[in-house]
């Protein structure tokens, strides 16, 4: 298709506008959309949709004549211009992207270096039980309470939100409207962003291994709403309960753990949470009537008396533990272990 550009470019005159590195690395990514559409492995495949120019946002890569000098940028046929240097670019720069987000542009640089060996010096496993009031409750005692941002500005938003109802669709106060919720939505992605990056830092500088369940997020969050002939049950009560587990970040936080082990020659597990908040870690029991409430776990056979989630974390780690050993994520009840003796466990402090 790049072999095409020269004739397109007569066509559309604003082609010409653009780099052709950028025209280049876009018909790239063009390409690989519809491999993707068609490659039934990939979990979201579609077709590509058109864009208009105006309306597309996704950015543009050079992969040429671009240079940086200090805390400026020059990029060819729009020049020079300054950004927040986060961070030393350590190695060959290979390709620029520039991003635009909730009214804000961003500059990445992809580089090549030779990255050292750094072994995880940790010999730790760890379990990690998810959830809403605690996002993560540790196998080893300690647990960090959910996330609230969405909670603390929910006022701010709502209050945004009348606004811009009482508005002339794409009226300029309509989009000057729009723009305050799109930057205080960006806030708060950016707040549990900041918190998961820094959580999961702590569990794989601390932990060689960790131990997740396996949990299947988009069917947790399914609506209950049903249809017109079949009409949902307790739709408001699943609703807010879909809300707060998409609040937390399951996902990200078990995809940040990922990549960050990797680095460390560290290892993510994944079990099957069956039956892991129902099942004694002491004696392996496993009865619905254990779970008295939903934080409480009273085991009826040896009488454990634990947090729930405690209790559900020692079983991922178990779980764990048969998966090292034989490679079975259901020998639950073949490798237990003793109970660590903790009553109460303690929150973990993240900086």
């Amino acid at each position: 298709m790049c072999l095409h550009l020269t004739q397109v470019k007569k066509h559309f005159t604003f082609l010409k506008e653009v780099d052709s590195t950028v025209l280049q690395q876009t018909l790239k990514d063009l390409d690989k959309a519809y491999k993707d559409a068609f490659d039934k492995t990939q979990p979201n495949k579609r077709m590509p949709v058109t864009k208009k120019r105006s309306r597309c946002n996704n950015g543009f890569r050079y992969t040429g004549r671009f240079k940086v000098e200090g805390r400026r940028v020059y990029l060819p046929k729009l020049g020079f211009f300054g950004f927040f240097k986060s961070r030393d670019i350590i190695g060959k720069i290979k390709n620029t992207t520039v991003t635009h987000k909730d009214g804000h542009w961003y500059v990445s640089f992809q580089t090549e270096y030779k990255r050292s060996e750094r072994p995880n010096h940790s010999k730790s496993m760890v379990g990690v039980d998810l959830g809403i009031k605690r996002l993560a409750t540790l196998s080893n005692g300690f647990y960090v309470d959910g996330l609230s941002a969405l909670k603390v500005h929910s006022k701010t938003l709502a209050k945004l939100q009348r606004k811009l109802a009482k508005k002339t669709r794409f009226s300029n106060n309509w989009k000057k409207a729009k723009q305050k919720i799109t930057r205080l939505h960006s806030k708060i992605s950016a707040v549990r962003h900041d918190f998961l990056h820094k959580f999961s830092s702590y569990l794989s500088k601390n932990h060689a291994i960790i131990v997740f369940e396996d949990l299947k997020v988009k069917n947790m969050t399914h609506s209950s709403k049903g249809t017109l002939d079949e009409p949902g049950k307790k739709v408001k009560q699943k609703s807010g309960l879909n809300k707060s587990i998409l609040e937390q970040g399951w996902g990200m936080l078990m995809d940040f753990c990922k990549y960050k082990q990797q680095w460390k020659n560290g290892m993510v597990l994944k079990v099957d949470p069956k039956g892991t908040s129902q099942t004694c870690s002491c004696c392996g029991h496993k009865s619905k009537a254990n779970r008295l409430s939903q934080s409480e776990f009273v085991c009826e056979k040896c009488g454990l008396t634990i947090n729930a989630d405690d209790n559900a974390s020692l079983n991922i780690l178990a779980s764990g533990h048969g998966v090292l050993a034989c490679g079975n994520p259901n020998s639950l009840e073949f490798c237990k272990q003793e109970s660590t003796g903790f009553v109460r466990s303690q929150p973990l402090l993240i900086k």
